[in-house]
This record gives C-alpha cells, sequence and structure tokens, in this order.
C-alpha cells in the first residue's frame, strides 16, 4: 500500500513503496532560500528598476533657451538665445574706445572744465561774427549758406551772424531787421548759459527760467511761420528779406 489511512478517514503522509530506493533530501541551498525552487524551474523574473521607473518625462525642446546673462548654463542647440530674457528687457551695447575716452576725461576734468570750454566756444563765434564784419559783404559775393546759394531762399538761420554783429555794436533795429527771432531769444540763451555755467563751475544755484514743453513748440511754430513769411514775395514779408 502506499499510505495508511486513519480511523477518521483522513490520509496520513506517504510513505515509498516497498523495495523502491529511498528519496534523498533536497540539496540545502542558500539560507531562506526555498529549496524545492530549483526543482520547479525558474519563475518569473523580478521587475526591471529602470523600467518600473516609468517613462521619463518629455523635455520640451524649444520652452527655455539659453540663460541670461551671468549663468553658468546653456540652453538647447537652436533654441532662441533671448527666451530667458524679462520681456522689455533691453541689451546696452558697450561703448566704444572713443567714448570711453571722452567719458573718462569728462570724469577727470575738474568742475569748471566744460563751461569753460563752452565759453570758449561762445567767444568764438562772438569773435568771427566782429572780424569778418557781414555786414560788409560785396553785393555780386556768394551767399554762405547752401540753402540760399541753391534755391535763393533765406533758410531759417539766415541773417544770424549779421543779427549778432549788430547786437554787439548796440543797433536793435538793425538786428531784428535781419532776424526778428534771433534778437527776441538771445536774452534768454544768454540766462540760461550763465545760470548754467554758474551752477557746474561753482555751485551757484541761479533762479531757473520755467520754459514747458509748450513754450518751445510754440517757438518751433514761430519759427517755422518766419522761415515761410520772410521767403513770401508780396509786401510787407519782402521787409523780411535779406
Amino acid at each position: 500500500m502506499s499510505g495508511v489511512t486513519s480511523v477518521d478517514g483522513q490520509a496520513g503522509p506517504a510513505t515509498p513503496p516497498t523495495g523502491s530506493a529511498p528519496q534523498p533530501p533536497p540539496a540545502a541551498g542558500p539560507v531562506g532560500v526555498d529549496p524545492y525552487a530549483a526543482a520547479t524551474g525558474p519563475g518569473p523574473a523580478g521587475p526591471d528598476p529602470v523600467a518600473s521607473a516609468g517613462p521619463a518625462a518629455p523635455v520640451a525642446v524649444g520652452s527655455a533657451g539659453p540663460a541670461g546673462p551671468g549663468s553658468g548654463t546653456a540652453g538647447p542647440a537652436g533654441a532662441d538665445p533671448y527666451a530667458s530674457w524679462p520681456a522689455g528687457a533691453v541689451q546696452v551695447a558697450e561703448p566704444d574706445r572713443f567714448t570711453r575716452f571722452v567719458v573718462g576725461l569728462y570724469e577727470r576734468a575738474p568742475r569748471w572744465a566744460v563751461p569753460l570750454a563752452a565759453l570758449g566756444c561762445v567767444g568764438a563765434g562772438v569773435a568771427y561774427a566782429l572780424v569778418s564784419d557781414p555786414t560788409r559783404a560785396a553785393p555780386d559775393a556768394l551767399p554762405s549758406c547752401l540753402l540760399k546759394l541753391t534755391t535763393g531762399l533765406d533758410c531759417p538761420g539766415c541773417g544770424g551772424t549779421r543779427a549778432l554783429w549788430y547786437v554787439l555794436h548796440a543797433d536793435l533795429p538793425a538786428a531784428a531787421r535781419h532776424h526778428f527771432l534771433f534778437v527776441f531769444a538771445l536774452p534768454f540763451l544768454a540766462y540760461l548759459f550763465v545760470a548754467w555755467a554758474a551752477n557746474q563751475a561753482f555751485g551757484w544755484k541761479l533762479p531757473q527760467l520755467r520754459i514747458s514743453p509748450k513754450m518751445i513748440g510754440g517757438f518751433l511754430v514761430a519759427w517755422l511761420v518766419f522761415s515761410v513769411a520772410r521767403n513770401l514775395p508780396w509786401a510787407p514779408f519782402t521787409s523780411l528779406y535779406v
């Protein structure tokens, strides 16, 4: 018999058949390993730790460009180099060598140097008007104004040098006849220059003229009207022709 049935009807442990050789015990494996696992064959492979991590997150190639100035990271190839800059940012160009020289010279110069240079330019203009005496030009002399030489029309500045010459000789009616707006603006220009030069050279705070943009615009419109009116061929506009 291959087994013995107990009284309660349950089968007992199986016994080897008579005459058969006893089965050797299974080989001992590593501690904690089922010794019968090798008899049944290898089980299913365990999960791949790389595959179990899930698919890699997608990378948006065009979503991020290279880092802005000062960062050490580089963006993907072909990306917009200005994509990471804040909206409205403007790249300031490096000044050239001449600009750096002028700015450095201005910073190292004493505070009175710039007003003195401007005063020298004004003095040179006054000296030119006095020496050249534009009121004594020959009738057939070619005009020095390019617009008048080519078209015969007075430009917006024609007559200014003669007006300055008459102002220096205290002949205001003749000066106004050659360039009325120059004579009108000359006191304001002189005071603005003196106030600026005194502040730059000595730190004096003279009262400032309150000139609004509307006043400047009105003066420019009046200058334009004067420039057109002095070229009209009808009286009394012909008296303004110089």
